[in-house]
């Protein structure tokens, strides 16, 4: 990845124009929303990572919640080049986290997401300085930063590599056991495990709720669409009465 200068640019001037400093951890579900991002969670196989689709100025993400929280992050920033970087897109369905120069706009949306969630600066930062160098780099720090940018160790061991910092053995030997190495550490594993599944960031409710205010859809229709994100309203309403009483 060394010399992907336009893409590095590109990274840090997202981060800059959507209020996020250059060695911030990105706060996900918070940005989504800045950025209008409907947003879904669903668990799928193993080999669907996520999907964009773009129409207009609307804006949509899948994320395969069968996938670890990291590798979750890793896609969502890998979509994002598909939605605000990439000319003339559309749709597409992605396997993200290959780095598969053969597919050059996937190689660059794999890229950019690596640039966007691990800004060079702020990873060499958090390196002791007597462990920069190549192959210097500790199993401990190697977990600090993982931790502190919330990505998957797959993720950080590419960004290391493109960095000069790490060789493919040395990264052969981080990407085992990774969970314990984790807990050796004293941090929590959820970060390595699946989660969010039917989760939705983003304004659909909203918007739905709208739709039925103004009278434009019926109260079956909205509780329909409601439904479409999981929401059982007619459930809940029951269940806050019976609550009361």
């Amino acid at each position: 990845m060394i010399g992907n200068y336009h893409l590095q640019k590109q990274a840090m001037e997202f981060r800059l124009k959507n209020g996020i400093g250059t060695c911030e951890p990105i706060r996900l579900r918070s940005w989504l929303l800045k950025l209008k991002v409907l947003t879904v969670f669903r668990p799928m196989s193993e080999s669907f990572c996520g999907m964009a689709l773009k129409y207009g100025e609307s804006r949509f993400i899948l994320v395969n919640s069968n996938h670890s929280l990291g590798k979750q992050h890793f896609t969502i920033g890998h979509e994002l080049y598909h939605l605000f970087q990439q000319e003339n897109f559309t749709n597409m369905v992605c396997s993200t986290g290959k780095f598969n120069k053969k597919d050059k706009v996937e190689f660059e949306a794999d890229c950019f997401a690596s640039y966007l969630l691990l800004p060079e600066d702020c990873v060499l930062g958090l390196m002791p300085t007597e462990e920069i160098g190549k192959n210097k780099i500790s199993l401990e720090t190697i977990v600090k930063i993982e931790q502190y940018f919330a990505c998957s160790r797959i993720a950080l061991m590419f960004r290391l590599v493109g960095m000069g910092l790490i060789d493919f053995e040395k990264y052969e030997q981080y990407t085992v056991g990774v969970k314990n190495s984790a807990l050796e550490y004293g941090y929590d594993k959820s970060l390595y495990e699946k989660g969010n599944e039917n989760l939705v960031i983003g304004d659909y409710g909203g918007k739905a709720k709208k739709l039925f205010e103004k009278e434009i859809i019926s109260e079956a229709h909205y509780v329909t669409l409601m439904s479409d994100i999981w929401i059982d309203l007619e459930k809940e309403k029951e269940n806050n009465e019976q609550a009361v009483i």
